[in-house]
């Protein structure tokens, strides 16, 4: 008789997939232990993660990320994110740890959120909401009309499902959406032009705009230098809710500020939280959000059904999904 599968996972992420676990383990009986004891599988869950960044670990959440680290027997640890591209994945990866990610659990928030981040700029929102808390009437007729959406190109680097949900909006707006890939194109061509992450550059010169939705990788990291934002055209804008380090954000600040660059919307950024005195909070062609494009009340739940769909295979044997390579 196999002996009972030992959980790590805090209290409200057990309140969260009670009902399920039993379904999802079937014969299998199992224990829900406590940082510091051993353990055998483990769910990252969003209270875990809480207000700390990778960059700035708060201790609650030091604390479950040690109790990863010391548990000797683990195999699989699963992730709340989309991406796992915190320092403690890597680490346990190295000494063979699963790792698994939610991938697909808030993109159609963050599609949301990043068309309104694209309808926001489109429309001068900015400099008209500006112009609210200066209690001044300032039509867009009188500092220029803004451009038609319809008939506009965007590239949209990551075709994972928030790119592919973003570009289907973008088209039913009338853009023409251009995709960059990490991968192949599948054998039913697009019907829309797709390029490689490293044939980006043939793209950019024909980007109204530039939407980030990509995970960070070695291919995916500083991929928006200063070389690529000269080449796109002026007027243009971009929009980022993958990771701050796909771009260099020094170059980007030059680029917003010489006005080569007509606006962004901002999600993430190269240290987070944003420091204060970081140009981008007061530049009048930026909006900043704190890395919280994704956020929803539905989000846990889908979260903890993807680790209950994942911890089925885990005791199955069967190969888990949204495995980080």
């Amino acid at each position: 008789m196999s002996s009972p599968l030992r959980i790590l996972m805090t209290p409200q992420a057990a309140a969260q997939t009670t009902l399920g676990l039993p379904a999802a383990l079937g014969e299998r009986t199992h224990v829900l232990v406590n940082p510091g004891d051993d353990a055998d599988v483990a769910f990252v869950s969003r209270d875990v993660t809480g207000l700390s960044t990778k960059h700035e670990v708060l201790p609650h959440t030091q604390a479950f990320h040690d109790a990863m680290r010391h548990a000797p027997s683990l195999r699989w640890v699963h992730a709340h994110s989309a991406g796992a591209d915190r320092p403690v994945y890597g680490e346990l990866r190295a000494r063979g740890v699963e790792v698994t990610t939610s991938s697909g659990a808030n993109a159609g928030v963050v599609v949301q959120t990043a068309l309104a981040g694209v309808l926001m700029l489109a429309r001068q929102f900015p400099q008209l909401l500006a112009a609210q808390r200066a209690r001044t009437w300032s039509p867009l007729m009188g500092s220029g009309l803004p451009r038609d959406l319809a008939g506009q190109t965007a590239v949209v680097v990551g075709w994972g499902p928030i790119g592919q949900g973003l570009g289907a909006l973008l088209a039913a707006l009338g853009l023409r959406v251009v995709s960059v890939r990490g991968s192949e194109a599948p054998a039913a061509v697009p019907a829309h032009e797709s390029v490689s992450y490293e044939q980006l550059h043939t793209v950019l010169p024909k980007a109204d705009w530039l939407l980030l939705a990509c995970p960070l990788s070695d291919r995916t990291r500083g991929l928006i230098d200063s070389a690529a934002l000269a080449r796109m055209p002026a007027g243009a804008r971009l929009v980022n809710v993958s990771r701050g380090e796909v771009i260099d954000e020094p170059a980007l600040i030059d680029a917003l500020r010489s006005g080569a660059l007509a606006g962004a919307y901002l999600d993430v950024f190269a240290h987070e939280p944003l420091p204060a005195d970081s140009p981008l909070w007061s530049l009048p062609n930026v909006i900043v959000t704190p890395h919280s494009a994704g956020h929803s009340d539905g989000n846990e739940a889908r979260v903890a059904a993807i680790f209950l769909g994942n911890l089925q295979r885990w005791v199955r044997n069967q190969p888990l999904l949204n495995r980080v390579a």
